[in-house]
């Protein structure tokens, strides 16, 4: 007899299993594997190996099969018998001994964030129980991390207490029954720069403003904690090194370390970092387990050259109750609507929504079942989007339907607002250096009634420095040969409208604007380590490298707003980057910035300039019910 020792080990855990039998059946072995993210080390010692040990009782996957065929057809499935994917088949597990610490995290792996106590349920399944027992702390984010007693494959072994173990779940607002009536969650952390529900860069909220995590120590514990309460269930990867894309806003805290069974991320011993400590190429990211939903089988792509692009069809039911593949119009359709087509479809980012399909005609369907789709970017459906109660289709034909081009990346630009308050200043500006800027519809209406050449306007000018933080370069939606030339500046424009400025009111009301054609797209500066790819000279390629910034200096032509006939006031200044949604990108939440603008006849001040989704909700609505300055100092 050779007895051969087996050690599955990582920093935290050591484990010997003891095997006499020199042949690989292993009953009864406890065996430790866990997901790749966090994968324990294999060492051997003694005679052969132990590939056989995980090898053979790995888990696989995990599902969980509805108790009574009442609630089979409903989503998510909430309660049923755990059903685990082996290597030959899928198996049972044995209900001796189980706990609502194992139902933990059987429902946290499902996308479920907590459990109900259920009692045990027995069960006539004539099965074999390749699980006999299972030990869980309830923090672990996966089950084949806690300690899990096998048999041997095709072990006739029964269960104790005869039957299969079952757990009942309880889903996050995001997936009730009705989701259209649920609960507002308004947490401390969130999630953004992913392209589907429940995957994105890790953002906490500090006093009123969001920023973000550094990834030392960042593991499956910490990332659960964030996943968990947002609602949904354990982590199923702890990202690194920006994976998600790089924040723009504070970087608050450091070296996370979580035991899984906090309430919030902030509960968790952590570090305050500073600005030499971290980087936001290090902010950290996760994937969320979520429940499955089904929401890919209501919708579909046809004709593309590709799985990841095509024309939107959609399942519905007709007034019959009969359901039907349709078209979607392709009225106002834009990247923020096709953002969310490839995210129900599970095919990442949208990089083009496409207003007409004509080169896409492969299909029999020719009805329009959904007209007037305005989404908000983050919607998890198409039907969750506003929409039109009666179909409205100004074209119709199955030519002017919507299609959607689907991509693994999306660039994300966001503006430098810092820099903006810090650059503004008023010129008057005469009128004979004006005309080109006239030309390109860069001054009030009220211009035209000028004196020309004689006079002058007056200019709120600043500099814009627009990065990209995505994970894909930004590029005009038009390649080089649709571009249009303007003799007067003797450039290119690639993008009609780059940036809209407006000068509003505090209640709104839009009293001056100005826009900018993108003439010039090109790489100014990009982070240490990062090339330039893009430059304008010679009618060169137009774009920007992620990592890269584009800079709009506040001396160039129409990088401005003719606040000629502005009264004094208080005023809101906002920007807004890719207004028209013509090039998608993976968060159109940071698109916009506002500042508070005090202006009073000669000056100009700006102050709490900031991202559109860089504050709590709460400093946004303090923000926009700003009384105005009363004097000239700002604090």
């Amino acid at each position: 007899m050779v007895e051969r020792v087996c050690v599955l080990a990582n920093a935290q855990l050591r484990f010997a299993v003891a095997v006499k039998d020199p042949k690989p059946s292993c009953e009864m072995t406890r065996v430790l594997h866990e997901p790749k993210s966090q994968a324990r080390s294999l060492k051997t010692h003694g005679i052969g190996d132990c590939s056989w040990l995980v090898n053979e009782n790995q888990m696989e996957n995990i599902r969980l099969r509805p108790l009574s065929g009442a609630h089979a057809g409903r989503m998510p499935v909430t309660e049923g018998v755990i059903e685990v994917k082996f290597k030959e088949g899928w198996g049972h597990i044995c209900n001796t001994g189980w706990t609502t610490k194992n139902s933990r995290v059987v429902c946290g792996m499902m996308g479920f964030p907590s459990q109900r106590t259920m009692g045990k349920k027995p069960s006539s399944l004539q099965t074999v129980y390749r699980i006999h027992s299972v030990a869980c702390t309830g923090n672990e984010a996966h089950l084949s991390a806690c300690s899990v007693e096998f048999s041997k494959a095709n072990s006739s072994a029964s269960c104790p207490d005869g039957g299969a173990a079952v757990v009942s779940c309880v889903p996050g607002p995001l997936f009730t029954q009705g989701r259209a009536r649920r609960v507002k969650l308004n947490p401390m952390v969130r999630l953004k720069g992913g392209a589907k529900t429940g995957e994105g860069r890790v953002e906490v909220l500090k006093g009123s403003e969001w920023g973000t995590v550094c990834d030392d120590h960042w593991n499956l514990q910490s990332a659960s904690v964030v996943c968990r309460e947002l609602g949904f269930g354990t982590a199923k990867e702890a990202l690194t090194g920006a994976r998600m894309g790089q924040g723009m806003g504070p970087i608050y805290i450091n070296e996370v370390q979580c035991r899984g069974d906090e309430k919030s991320l902030w509960d968790c011993p952590h570090k305050s970092i500073t600005a030499e400590d971290c980087k936001h190429m290090e902010d950290a990211s996760v994937i969320c387990n979520i429940p499955y939903m089904g929401f890919e089988k209501s919708i579909r792509l046809t004709g593309g050259r590709t799985q990841l692009e095509g024309r939107v069809e959609l399942l519905l039911s007709t007034g019959s109750g009969v359901r039907n593949w349709g078209l979607v119009c392709g009225d106002g359709w834009t990247s923020r609507e096709a953002m969310v087509v490839c995210r129900q479809l599970g095919l990442g980012h949208a990089s083009s929504g496409l207003r007409e399909t004509w080169y896409w005609d492969s299909s029999n369907v020719t009805e329009m079942v959904l007209s007037g789709v305005k989404c908000k970017g983050n919607d998890m459906t198409l039907t969750d989007c506003q929409h039109h109660s009666v179909v409205s289709c100004k074209r119709a034909g199955a030519q002017f339907s919507a299609g959607v081009i689907c991509s693994d990346t999306a660039s994300d630009l966001v503006l430098n607002a810092p820099l903006v308050e810090q650059t503004v200043y008023i010129e008057d500006r005469p009128l004979h250096l004006l005309y080109c800027a006239a030309e390109e519809n860069c001054l009030a209406k009220s211009a035209a009634q000028a004196n020309w050449p004689y006079g002058h306007r007056r200019l709120l000018r600043f500099s814009s420095e627009i990065h990209n933080i995505g994970k894909a370069d930004f590029r005009p939606r038009l390649g080089r040969h649709s571009w249009v030339w303007h003799e007067c500046h003797r450039h290119y424009h690639s993008m009609d409208i780059f940036t809209y400025y407006d000068l509003l009111s505090l209640n709104g009301t839009k009293v001056a604007d100005g826009h900018k054609a993108s003439f010039c797209l090109e790489d100014t500066e990009c982070h240490e380590g990062i090339l330039k790819h893009y430059e304008c000279a010679n009618f060169g390629e137009q774009g920007i490298t992620v990592g890269c910034w584009d800079l709009y200096r506040h001396d160039i032509d129409c990088q401005w707003i003719d606040i000629t006939d502005v009264i004094p006031g208080n005023y809101i200044l906002q920007v807004i980057i890719n207004p028209n949604f013509e090039v998608a990108e993976s968060d159109i939440t940071n698109n916009a910035m506002r500042c508070n603008c005090k202006y009073d006849g000669n000056r100009v001040w700006l102050h709490k300039c900031h991202l559109g989704d860089s504050f709590s909700e709460e400093a946004e609505k303090e923000f926009e019910h700003y009384p105005g300055q009363l004097n000239n100092k700002i604090s």
